[in-house]
């Protein structure tokens, strides 16, 4: 997990800075260009491979960027480079984008059920959770994990709401053990 924790540390100190000058969006622009450009296997093998020259997978980042990518995203993605860091970025700028949200008053919402959500039960649970939140803007994060059998489970922050059917049956075997 070091890798996480580094990359919540450059996360912070890219944040930092953007904010200082002023650079928040672009930054999120730029952040988001790169990690989408590494979701092609064949550029995030092309990045992994230490037979390419840093200056070569640089000149990939300015490309990737177009003209509207700032110098400083480009100091970085080369910082990350010369340090194999690179593949950590998908991190980064998820790390940076929670950042972001917090900034903006935006509560982020992992939404976890057996299976998928459609758009109006997603839509049900933003409107269930804007009254828990103080009518904060919420982004959701869904996720599938059938081994909770059903319900839901939302974690905002430190605050865990587990409406799971496994955690029902785990409520009633301990009541249960605890009458005998």
């Amino acid at each position: 997990m070091a890798s996480g924790t580094a990359a919540r540390r450059y996360a912070q100190a890219v944040f930092e800075m953007a904010d200082q000058g002023g650079t928040l969006d672009q930054w999120e622009r730029d952040l988001s260009r790169l990690t989408n450009g590494l979701s092609d296997p064949r550029l995030a093998t092309f990045f992994e491979s230490p037979q390419i020259p840093a200056a070569e997978k640089r000149d990939t980042v300015r490309r990737l960027l177009g003209e509207k990518g700032q110098p400083l995203t480009l100091n970085l993605a080369g910082l990350l480079i010369e340090r194999g860091r690179f593949g950590m970025l998908p991190r980064l700028y998820a790390a940076f984008h929670d950042l972001l949200l917090a900034r903006r008053g935006i509560a982020v919402a992992e939404v976890t059920t057996a299976v998928p959500l459609t758009e109006v039960e997603l839509n049900v649970v933003r409107g269930r959770l804007l009254t828990i939140t103080g009518g904060r803007d919420i982004e959701l994060r869904p996720q599938v994990d059938e081994s909770i059998i059903g319900g839901i489970i939302v974690r905002i922050g430190d605050q865990l709401i587990d409406g799971s059917v496994t955690s029902r049956l785990r409520r009633l075997r301990d009541q249960l053990a605890s009458r005998r």
